[in-house]
């Protein structure tokens, strides 16, 4: 995954922490603007989610964080 969604996700994640608190879940729709407007994005963070991880369609914040910060 590339360096700049690695960091989006990231971002993402503190804000939905820092808002909704350790428990809140989010999908990797969270990551993007409603319309699809980087198509090449959304599909390698769905192959990341999805496919390289098996994750459920909603899953914690915080989880999804450690992911990415260890380099999953």
């Amino acid at each position: 995954m590339r360096q700049s969604l690695r960091q989006k996700i990231i971002e993402v994640c503190d804000l939905k922490i820092e808002k909704k608190g350790d428990n809140v879940g989010l999908s990797f729709y969270a990551f993007f603007a409603n319309r699809n407007d980087d198509p090449v994005l959304l599909m390698e963070a769905a192959i990341w989610w999805i496919e390289t991880h098996k994750l459920d369609h909603f899953e914690k914040a915080v989880k999804i964080k450690q992911m990415v910060e260890r380099g999953d």
